[in-house]
């Protein structure tokens, strides 16, 4: 089966591109010219050099393919140029599928985020039927993923077989830039992490995560979305977790939420200066504000997603940081 991939030199989309070369797949991948590619590195692919922002560059990549997984995304909590952002989640979502649309494609599997789903926010999980509106999101990133899905949705009323995932928090290897969760646990390794805030996360092992992409694709009803999770934990929890993999000391000093809403405001507005990403991003303490814990019982049942245990996959993590000097 030849397919292809777009964010394969990400997080989620490496591990994708790992999980299709075990199945045996022709796995054809989009890539930036200039892009960072050390996560293809060594690895039996077929690259095609394009950009969502360009569409014409798309052809040739979908050309023949049977499925295409769609996981690029600009993930930032901050950027001087949200235009560019929603030009890429947004613009590049529209113009991928609709090549996708003109060649025929037969399954099509999109990448969203939990953070376009609704949460209660008050440690009931969410699910993919949670009530939600774009008033609801926060921040440029989750306001553009959520138009992207909207996005999305419009192809299926034109016959697109689409089938949404919404990932949680996925960590583990190859993530190189790293994602702000994966920061997080670089700044506890580097004990740089002092405190911790009163939220909570929805954690899956990335390649878990991967998976449950592939499994979209062959089980996956159309126009459904799944929720591809495991661990509801918080913030605490994930840092004693970490300090037992570690055995470096979790930080025990639980910051209030108001004088840190007040420090990411003044950060952004010296951002807006200064033009460098601010130390506490204001859209990351919003989210904060709210448990981010999510139901993944769909993808269980439907597509069989199989889940490690998130202290495992942190400990990936752990390891693959270290192993690439990110951390001491």
């Amino acid at each position: 089966m030849k397919v292809f991939v777009t964010g394969a030199t990400g997080f989620i989309g490496a591990s994708i591109v790992r999980e299709l070369l075990k199945e045996g797949c022709h796995v054809r991948v989009l890539a930036r010219p200039g892009s960072d590619r050390r996560n293809l590195h060594g690895l039996d692919v077929e690259l095609c050099e394009g950009d969502l922002c360009r569409p014409e560059t798309l052809e040739k990549g979908l050309k023949g393919c049977e499925t295409l997984y769609h996981a690029a995304a600009d993930y930032r909590l901050w950027t001087r140029t949200p235009a560019a952002m929603y030009a890429a989640n947004v613009g590049g979502t529209h113009a991928i599928l609709e090549t996708a649309l003109r060649h025929g494609v037969s399954r099509v599997v999109y990448t969203s985020s939990v953070g376009t789903l609704g949460n209660p926010g008050d440690g009931t999980p969410g699910t993919e039927t949670t009530p939600v509106s774009f008033n609801d999101m926060v921040g440029h990133y989750k306001k553009s993923k959520f138009l992207a899905e909207r996005e999305a949705e419009k192809f299926l009323a034109r016959g697109l077989p689409l089938v949404i995932v919404n990932p949680s928090t996925p960590v583990g290897p190859l993530d190189v830039k790293p994602t702000p969760t994966g920061k997080i646990i670089v700044d506890f390794l580097n004990r740089k992490m002092p405190a911790y805030l009163d939220t909570g996360l929805n954690i899956i092992d990335v390649e878990d995560c991967a998976r449950g992409h592939i499994l979209a694709a062959r089980h996956g009803r159309v126009g459904e979305k799944y929720i591809l999770g495991h661990e509801n934990l918080t913030l605490r929890q994930i840092f004693a977790m970490l300090g037992k993999i570690t055995g470096l000391p979790a930080p025990k000093v639980r910051l209030p939420y108001t004088p840190i809403l007040m420090a990411a405001y003044v950060n952004e507005a010296l951002a807006r200066v200064t033009g460098r990403e601010p130390l506490i991003p204001l859209a990351g303490v919003q989210m904060a504000k709210k448990f981010m814990y999510f139901d993944s019982s769909k993808a269980v049942n439907e597509l069989g997603l199989s889940r490690r245990p998130a202290a495992d996959a942190l400990r990936r993590a752990v390891e693959w940081f270290r192993a690439h000097g990110y951390a001491r």
